[in-house]
């Protein structure tokens, strides 16, 4: 648990800051539009009518087209994919258990790339691409100094050695 807790620092402050600007941003960009409109959040646009938790209506149909397993349980896959980007996304906003929120954001993102962007061209890709490529380097590096599994991890790692 504490290699997944625990994120790798780099020796000076200034470029664990720099590594957190993409972090932050998509994150922010993720539970504040991108994953709000699918998913019921407190901040979701009102024009949607989303309960809180609540898929958009059209999002498990449009899952479904996908084909495959996505046509078996289309329900259950919107919601996964809403829900990654929405509470993912404040996850990886806050640096909260970063690499399982970065797991999930870049499977929902190859999602979005190959399943729905892809015939589209690369122009509509490169929003899904942008998400995946940030959420793949925060896997491995975790959130940095700048945020909560920091802290936490500090505090673990203190308190056992």
């Amino acid at each position: 648990m504490k290699k997944l807790l625990q994120p790798i620092t780099m020796p000076h402050w200034l470029q664990d800051f720099l590594f957190a600007i993409p972090r932050i941003v998509c994150g922010y960009l993720l539970a504040t539009d991108f994953g709000a409109a699918k998913f019921g959040l407190p901040w979701s646009p009102p024009d949607n009518n989303l309960g809180f938790f609540e898929v958009a209506f059209w999002f498990p149909n449009d899952v479904a087209s996908y084909g495959g397993i996505f046509a078996l349980f289309p329900a259950f896959f919107a919601w996964m994919g809403a829900f990654s980007e929405a509470v993912g996304g404040l996850f990886l906003l806050f640096g909260f258990q970063t690499r399982i929120a970065s797991f999930l954001i870049l499977c929902t993102m190859l999602v979005a790339v190959f399943m729905q962007q892809f015939s589209n061209g690369m122009w509509n890709m490169l929003p899904a691409m942008g998400f995946l490529w940030v959420s793949l380097f925060t896997m491995i590096l975790g959130s940095g100094r700048f945020r909560i599994d920091f802290l936490i991890s500090k505090k673990y790692y203190n308190e056992n050695n």
